[in-house]
């Protein structure tokens, strides 16, 4: 069963992305449209996995990044007129800036410290960009438009491509074997010889620079930003649901948890509004109890083991 599985794998991950890079030119506006945010959402929550998943740091800081990567994009294009590419590399560089100057000090703190600290400067940045002239301050910048859905969705899907090549890459690496050294025992990592603060400051200067690129392709596709979207602590929360509910630690566990949750989410959102809002609450429970490390876990172990499974998930939380 094993075996037929592995067989499997890489044939439904070479249709997925033939469907993926197919879907602007058969789909309609509105479904090219989801398609983008969902991939960007995707992104997100695979950039969240090389922090969270691999190195086992729950990170609330990522949407920092994001919102340094919108900011750097409607600061270039808007006060500098300079191109959208120029405004992206300016993003990332703000990201890879912050990631190194306090990810010294805020990656010596572990457990729910680490994720206060992250949760924080969220909070903090809005603050500070809401007072910046050149930023908008609280008003916000509104970037030129481009009514051009297939190349956001193109820029898009190449984004996760890029950051999901890279996970893959932490899969068969020296230094991914380290962020899982660390995640699993992060002082015997340090004994082993592994230098725990470079690794985790690479991992978390990684993780920005590509959330920070989703929020430079964000930010032109809805040409307006303001602090208190661009740094919104709920897309930080979103992100990690994705990848604890896909699978956090693997290759393609937050990219099926952020195409399932999406796709739940728009329909709720559409069909049944007055619940839409608890969706991702229950998520959350239903992942921490029943499958707490996603659905990776559960496609591994369910076949052998039943409902088991869930049995021994719910009597490790002593329900």
């Amino acid at each position: 069963m094993t075996t037929a599985t592995n067989k499997l794998a890489p044939i439904a991950v070479l249709v997925a992305a033939a469907a993926l890079v197919a879907l602007p030119f058969v789909g309609s506006d509105s479904l090219i449209q989801f398609g983008i945010n969902t991939l960007l959402l995707a992104s997100l929550a695979q950039a969240w996995n090389i922090i969270g998943g691999y190195a086992g740091y729950a990170s609330f800081g990522n949407s920092v990044f994001y919102g340094l990567g919108s900011y750097g994009v409607g600061i270039a294009m808007v006060q500098w007129q300079l191109p959208f590419g120029v405004g992206m590399a300016m993003g990332a560089g703000l990201a890879v800036i912050f990631a190194c100057s306090l990810g010294v000090a805020v990656l010596r703190l572990r457990g729910h410290y680490f994720a206060i600290a992250t949760l924080a400067m969220s909070q903090v940045m809005t603050a500070i960009v809401s007072n910046i002239g050149i930023a908008g301050q609280n008003i916000g910048l509104v970037l030129p438009p481009l009514n051009n859905d297939r190349l956001f969705y193109g820029l898009a899907l190449a984004l996760l491509a890029a950051v999901t090549l890279t996970v893959f890459w932490l899969t068969r690496s020296r230094f991914g074997f380290g962020l899982i050294a660390i995640r699993e025992n992060e002082e015997g990592a340090a004994v082993m010889g592994v230098n725990t603060t470079l690794y985790k400051v690479l991992a978390f200067t990684l993780a920005g620079i590509f959330s920070a690129l989703a929020g430079g392709i964000h930010a032109y596709w809805i040409t307006f930003i303001d602090p208190a979207s661009a740094f919104d602590i709920t897309l930080n929360v979103q992100m990690i649901i994705m990848a604890v509910f896909g699978g956090p630690g693997t290759v393609f566990g937050p990219i099926v948890g952020a195409f399932v949750l999406s796709g739940v989410s728009e329909f709720l959102s559409s069909e049944v509004t007055n619940i839409a809002g608890l969706f991702f609450g229950a998520v959350i429970v239903a992942a921490v109890v029943l499958m707490p490390r996603g659905l990776a876990d559960i496609m591994r172990n369910v076949r052998r083991t039943g409902w088991r499974y869930f049995m021994q998930n719910i009597r490790a939380h002593k329900l």
